[in-house]
């Protein structure tokens, strides 16, 4: 009997409902950053794909290899091809995880000349885990830009074809926009896989809008989500150590219903890569999932940049840290946002099918386990139990404050403001945490901490 596909027992509800054709019997407002993107009505850019052999200097040393090298990366069967945006921690773990499988050709997208000029002297990531260092060098790489090369080969990105199957693992503020530049090159065939941290934005009903906005009818991508738990730290440009192996859940957003088996080639390539012990999960499920790991992100990210902090420093034997009770009304003000969410019309059709995470039974449509599972005291016990987990990382919005890039702050706690807003509540502690973090360098103690939180006077 053949293996039922990734589709075929993963998305049964879409077949009968999709998400993103589904009619709205709701009053519908797309997100002013939602608005702003799709406002540009052109087809997208023209991109050039410029690989090392546009290097002048590197021209200079090139030799039959290099030409070798770029026969194979046009005559490689496109469908086959597995591109990843976005070069950071996460997507230096895809890539050389899948390039250990062996089995896919695979082009890392880099975001700037400088790196690809990196690559041409140090062509290679490192890895490093348990100990050992691994260098993993079999990729092609590219930067996609609209500047037209000066020297070399001139190639319009995958030859002016769609793009088969991308992961985008940029920073979550960068994900859609990123996507969005690349439309001139998605369609029906093509599977795009986030896996960054933060809740996707095409989840109803920002996915209809967005795909009626840039696609023909059921002309669209089909959208997949990775819920990442692996903790990955930068060791330097192209260099991460894989800190604390964890694992992937990984399921459909809104699969396009005339082409969803195309999504089984990278979803399969996920499943079996080695280092990611990823596994399929519904609709229904992965929703729940990124929910309950964006309250986690949510609450332990932004304190830890505060307060310049290992995640574990958080947590006190006491509870009764500032820390702590900032954590508290953090979590009380996304338990109400993600109580109501449930309950909102705009819900429905993900919990169609309410096969929950860790719990393996069928609950009824209206979604009441949920309500018991976003409760204040059953969130702050999964924070709790994650915070053990992770008591000895450094947090990814530590990394960035430290490092002066931008942070995720907007991605996660700016989407509990944005979602009170959508539903009528307000969150104005999620607010306070985003502005202080937003503050450039701003280091706090736990004392200086609590005085930006007078609630917690309450508590």
């Amino acid at each position: 009997m053949p293996r039922p596909t990734f589709t075929s027992y993963m998305a049964m509800p879409l077949a009968r409902h999709n998400l993103c054709q589904s009619s709205q019997s709701y009053p519908v407002r797309a997100p002013a950053r939602l608005q702003k993107l799709v406002s540009d009505v052109t087809k997208g850019p023209k991109l050039y794909a410029w690989t090392i052999d546009n290097l002048e200097a590197h021209r200079q040393k090139r030799d039959t290899k290099l030409e070798l090298h770029t026969r194979n990366l046009i005559q490689a069967d496109p469908t086959k091809r597995v591109h990843i945006l976005g070069i950071g921690n996460l997507g230096r773990l895809y890539a050389t995880s899948l390039a250990n499988l062996g089995e896919a050709p695979i082009t890392l997208i880099l975001h700037r000349k400088g790196l690809l000029e990196h690559w041409a002297s140090e062509p290679a990531i490192e890895i490093t885990r348990r100990g050992v260092t691994e260098r993993v060098g079999n990729f092609d790489v590219e930067w996609w830009t609209e500047e037209k090369p000066p020297v070399g080969p001139v190639r319009e990105v995958c030859q002016g074809y769609s793009i088969s199957n991308l992961i985008v693992s940029t920073k979550a503020p960068d994900a859609l926009p990123q996507v969005d530049r690349l439309r001139r090159y998605l369609d029906a065939k093509s599977t795009v896989a986030f896996v960054q941290n933060g809740m996707n934005r095409l989840w109803p009903p920002n996915g209809a809008i967005y795909n009626d906005k840039r696609f023909l009818p059921n002309q669209h991508p089909n959208w997949i989500h990775c819920v990442t738990t692996h903790g990955v730290t930068s060791l330097g440009p192209l260099k991460s150590i894989h800190a604390s192996p964890a694992d992937i859940a990984m399921g459909p957003v809104s699969l396009n219903p005339e082409t969803q088996d195309c999504s089984d080639y990278l979803v399969e390539q996920i499943l079996r890569a080695p280092h990611l012990s990823a596994r399929a999960v519904p609709t229904s499920a992965l929703w729940v999932l990124q929910l309950e790991k964006l309250v986690v992100n949510s609450t332990i990210n932004p304190l830890t940049a505060l307060l310049r902090c290992k995640n574990g420093s958080l947590f006190s034997e006491s509870g009764d840290s500032a820390s702590e009770k900032v954590m508290d009304l953090l979590l009380d003000e996304a338990s109400l946002v993600l109580q109501a969410l449930v309950q909102h019309p705009s819900s429905r059709e993900i919990l169609a099918e309410s096969s929950f995470p860790d719990t393996g039974t069928h609950e009824s449509a209206d979604g009441m386990a949920l309500l018991a599972r976003f409760s204040p005291a059953r969130l702050r016990a999964m924070l709790h139990q994650v915070g053990e987990k992770v008591k000895d990382n450094t947090s990814s919005m530590l990394q960035d404050v430290t490092s002066g890039k931008q942070t995720e702050i907007r991605e996660f706690n700016g989407w509990f403001v944005d979602m009170a807003e959508y539903l009528g509540l307000e969150t104005p502690n999620h607010k306070v945490i985003c502005d202080l973090v937003e503050n450039g360098g701003l280091v706090l103690g736990q004392d200086q901490l609590g005085r930006h939180f007078p609630a917690i006077n309450n508590l």
